[in-house]
């Protein structure tokens, strides 16, 4: 019984101790959860419709390219093929923490990967590496208070979505970018760090300028991958692990 105690006790400390890592992106994605709820509604969606989007997609940037197909009656197939192709870093994110996961049970590992974002990733691969494993207790702590925020501040946004004043003018939309910088430099240390950073930063740029938002989150990564993959990290050649 009283290792029984000792166990459950450390499996909640653990909750919480990812919990506690989730609130800033809680503060940091705000604006934008409200944001969206407001956007969505005003593209025709419903609360529910908007609350539904929230809890399924998941995905800030597809969400927001979504919510713009559907208020111009665009085909259904271009709307999922636009979706998924903003949101195709989560499937480089999936590969990535796909070998910390690998020994949970499958429900486990469908819930862990559907919590999966930007700041999830990040926090789960410098988990990794500081203790040799990612548990799901901590996982799921870190990732459910974001989500559970996230859905509900799109409710919140559906519903008081005339009430928000302009967030651009409120200067509160710096929070997100300060916080992923912040989440970049805890990758400072690794190999080729600076290099990988700065290929995709430009590609980025470029893609901004000539593509256009949000497609440059995706071809800002995938071509920091292909610097990271074909630049060897040290002078003998080896590849960046």
């Amino acid at each position: 019984m009283t290792s029984e105690i000792v166990s459950e006790r450390a499996v909640a400390g653990e909750f919480w101790r990812g919990m506690r890592l989730g609130f800033p992106v809680v503060v940091a994605s705000a604006p934008f959860g409200l944001l969206f709820g407001a956007l969505s509604v005003e593209n025709g969606f419903t609360v529910f419709e908007a609350f539904l989007m929230s809890a399924t997609v998941y995905a800030g940037a597809s969400q927001m390219v979504g919510i713009g197909l559907f208020g111009q009656k665009v085909a259904p197939w271009l709307i999922v093929l636009s979706i998924l192709a903003v949101n195709f870093r989560h499937v480089l994110y999936s590969a990535a923490v796909g070998r910390h996961l690998s020994g949970w049970p499958l429900i486990q590992q469908a819930l862990g990967y559907h919590l999966l974002t930007d700041p999830q990733y990040v926090l789960t691969e410098r988990e990794a590496e500081e203790r040799g494993k990612v548990g799901f207790a901590w996982y799921l702590g870190a990732g459910i208070v974001v989500y559970v925020c996230w859905v509900a501040e799109g409710v919140i946004g559906a519903v008081f979505g005339s009430l928000i004043p302009d967030t651009h003018a409120l200067g509160i939309d710096f929070l997100l970018p300060i916080y992923f910088l912040g989440l970049v430099m805890g990758f400072r240390k690794r190999p080729l760090w600076l290099p990988v950073v700065a290929a995709s930063a430009v590609a980025s740029i470029i893609a901004y300028k000539t593509v256009g938002s949000p497609w440059h989150v995706t071809i800002g990564a995938m071509a920091g991958i292909l610097f990271a993959a074909i630049v060897p990290a040290k002078p003998d050649g080896e590849p960046l692990a």
